[in-house]
Formats: C-alpha cells, sequence, structure tokens
C-alpha cells in the first residue's frame, strides 16, 4: 500500500521560497510517477510538477516553469518541490501523488487515479 506524507508548508511573504517535501512509502521494486497538484480555495486541484521517482524527465505547468523545480532523492523514496519568487496566486493546498502510470498520464489524475497525500497548506502573504 502507498502511502505518501507531504511536509513543508507554511506562512510566505511574496517573493520568498518554500520547499515541500514527499515521502513515499512505496514498494522498492515499482516504478512510480510522482506528481504535485494543488487545490486554491474556490478552485479545482491543478497540475503543478510530475516526474519518475526513480528519475527521468520533469514535466511543468506552464505557471511553475522558471520558478518550480521538481527533484528527489532515490535513496529517501522523496519528492520535493521548491517554489521560488512565490506570489499570492500560489497560495494553495499542495499535494502530492503517487502512481504506476507513466508521467504524461499522472498529469491528469482522472485517468491515473493516482494515491494522493494529505496536503500541505502553503499561504503566500502580499
Amino acid at each position: 500500500q502507498v502511502q505518501l506524507v507531504e511536509s513543508g508548508g507554511g506562512l510566505v511573504q511574496a517573493g520568498g521560497s518554500v520547499r515541500l517535501s514527499c515521502a513515499a512509502s512505496v514498494p522498492t521494486n515499482d516504478t512510480y510517477s510522482i506528481g504535485w497538484f494543488r487545490q486554491a480555495p474556490g478552485k479545482e486541484r491543478e497540475f503543478v510538477a510530475a516526474s519518475t521517482l526513480s528519475g527521468g524527465s520533469t514535466r511543468y505547468a506552464a505557471s511553475a516553469k522558471g520558478r518550480f523545480t521538481l527533484s528527489r532523492d532515490k535513496s529517501k523514496n522523496t519528492a520535493y518541490l521548491q517554489m521560488n519568487g512565490l506570489t499570492p496566486a500560489a497560495t494553495a493546498v499542495y499535494y502530492c501523488a503517487a502512481s504506476l502510470a507513466p508521467v504524461p498520464v499522472i498529469i491528469s489524475p482522472g485517468a491515473s487515479s493516482p494515491c494522493w497525500g494529505q496536503g500541505t497548506q502553503v499561504t503566500v502573504s502580499t
């Protein structure tokens, strides 16, 4: 059974940075894709970034390119989302997701039915 635990959220001023962590308990012989998503108040959950847990290319949403970086520590089965230059528009609950589906599929959660973490709140103040 896959378990995901996010951490690292909090309150940050506009222009600041936050690094989120997603510790994944996954079977070691399986290749999982890891995705980061966010849901702002009153809005639908949206894709932010995704990659394979073991390494490989990373995909980003247009809003994340150039400011957000997904990285991973294979030895710890942990994925990170480094977010720089934050604006209030980034305020949301951030979720990580894991799926055996490939990266191009996990970016559409309706298609991959991933396992979700509990989410971590990021609030960007002006």
